[in-house]
């Protein structure tokens, strides 16, 4: 006996489908018995919800972004309404086409830009303290030891002035020649007295070789000392003008942007980032010692090759762009500029105003090329963008050819023919450390022939491995 027969109350499956639809046509005729226009006011309103949640949608647009340049960052460059810039050298007018880094293996001899200089340099006494990131950022204990330790005052740090001025001027540890000084070589060293090896001691040596009457001050912390006396010593037993002296930030920032980003500093309201502190400091070092006393700046992995004497307010292009012939990049690795010079004035507002503590070159290569790419259309410059051949013959990437001996003939002859361009179109070779470092010197590569030609002590044993 199945179930429809002991329980009549339940439909069995076969019958299901017969009362659905029974139950169907009793909707529909329930429907039919409402009046026309009701039906036809729930289908109005319907309607009207479903108009109103489309047109009421909320659409976010993205924010519009300007392209950059595929060769240096213009973020943070407190600059809206600036266009970023290059420079053509058929023209002093500017162009405002994206500018694009090539490595370039034979460059064009000389790109020349007479810009209009800035009007007169205000004090930092009028800046807003506003003007400047108030929070205090998290540090590590290791990164504040590394700001104590960078920042920390000295006896000897403030005679800074007195013992700069005596060395320009005046005789200076008892050195033979004590005659002044007739061009002014900066160089910063803000890391151990060990780390001052061959190569640094070579680039001393070549810029002597180039500049037998210059006077060269080191700005150091820990050359500053009998240890560093004695590094510098051969050199001062030959007569040669060479000093470390260590810094008073506080009276080389004086009067400067620089001046109110230092004191955010030490307060701990500007965080160092993760690129080390003594790097940054050096870049604003180098555009600070040469706002106050002019003269020449070179890093210390840079070979000289020959005089400066000729060059003025100047700054070398590391990249141009082979299609245009302008340039892409520019590098702050050598710099030549007057006293007081409004560029440097530029360049010390811009790291103040955008510094960047997590990105490396932001406060030193790409700066200095935001800054030159916007002051293009503003009155009264005058400086020269000389091409990279003029200090950066070899771009990072390949620097390493430069320290390989002849693999075979054909590479021989690149070898001699890139010597030869180095020789008659270059003042100065950037070895590019962070890249270089590691590589050894092989026997008959373009760096050993520099070498052989820049020495002064070449009967020692001198290497730039």
């Amino acid at each position: 006996m199945d179930d429809n027969t002991t329980n009549p109350s339940r439909p069995s499956l076969l019958s299901l489908p017969y009362h659905l639809q029974k139950m169907k046509c009793s909707l529909f005729a329930l429907l039919f018995y409402f009046p026309p226009s009701l039906l036809v006011l729930v289908l109005l309103v319907l309607l009207a919800y479903n108009s109103a949640s489309i047109f009421c949608v909320q659409v976010h647009f993205p924010a519009e972004i300007t392209p950059e340049s595929h060769s240096f960052s213009l973020e943070n460059a407190n600059a809206v309404g600036d266009t970023a810039r290059k420079w053509s050298s058929s023209s002093s007018s500017l162009s405002s086409s994206v500018m694009y880094a090539v490595k370039e293996e034979i460059p064009p001899s000389k790109l020349k830009s007479h810009l209009p200089l800035l009007q007169e340099p205000k004090s930092s006494s009028v800046l807003s303290f506003n003007s400047f990131p108030t929070h205090r950022p998290r540090r590590s204990r290791k990164n504040k030891m590394v700001v104590f330790k960078h920042l920390q005052s000295s006896n000897l740090s403030r005679q800074f002035s007195v013992r700069v001025n005596e060395f320009f001027h005046g005789s200076y540890l008892n050195s033979s020649n004590s005659s002044y000084c007739k061009v002014r070589f900066f160089m910063t060293w803000i890391s151990s007295l060990e780390s001052f090896g061959h190569r640094e001691l070579f680039a001393v040596e070549s810029l002597f070789k180039s500049h037998p009457n210059a006077c060269l001050l080191i700005v150091s912390n820990s050359l500053d000392s009998k240890g560093g006396t004695q590094l510098l010593k051969p050199f001062l037993d030959q007569g040669f003008r060479v000093a470390a002296i260590f810094p008073d930030f506080s009276y080389i920032f004086k009067d400067t942007y620089a001046e109110v980003w230092f004191n955010h500093l030490r307060k701990g309201n500007v965080d160092p980032g993760e690129v080390s502190l003594g790097q940054n400091l050096s870049n604003l070092l180098r555009l600070a010692l040469l706002y106050k006393y002019g003269g020449i700046y070179i890093d210390s992995d840079v070979i000289v090759l020959k005089s400066f004497s000729n060059l003025r307010n100047a700054i070398g292009a590391q990249t141009v762009d082979l299609k245009t012939g302008h340039w892409s990049r520019l590098n702050n690795a050598v710099l030549i500029f007057d006293k007081m010079h409004p560029l440097l004035h530029k360049f010390i507002e811009e790291f103040a105003l955008t510094f960047n503590g997590n990105k490396w070159g932001h406060n030193g290569p790409y700066l200095v090329s935001r800054v030159v790419s916007r002051v293009g259309e503003r009155p009264d410059f005058n400086f020269t963008v000389l091409p990279p051949s003029a200090f950066y013959p070899v771009d990072w990437s390949r620097v390493r050819s430069f320290f390989h001996g002849p693999r075979g003939s054909a590479h021989l002859k690149w070898m001699s023919s890139k010597l030869r361009h180095v020789r008659e179109q270059s003042f100065a070779v950037h070895l590019w450390n962070r890249h270089s470092r590691k590589m050894k010197v092989e026997e008959g590569s373009i760096i050993s022939h520099i070498v052989s030609n820049c020495c002064i002590f070449c009967n020692h044993k001198v290497s730039v491995s």
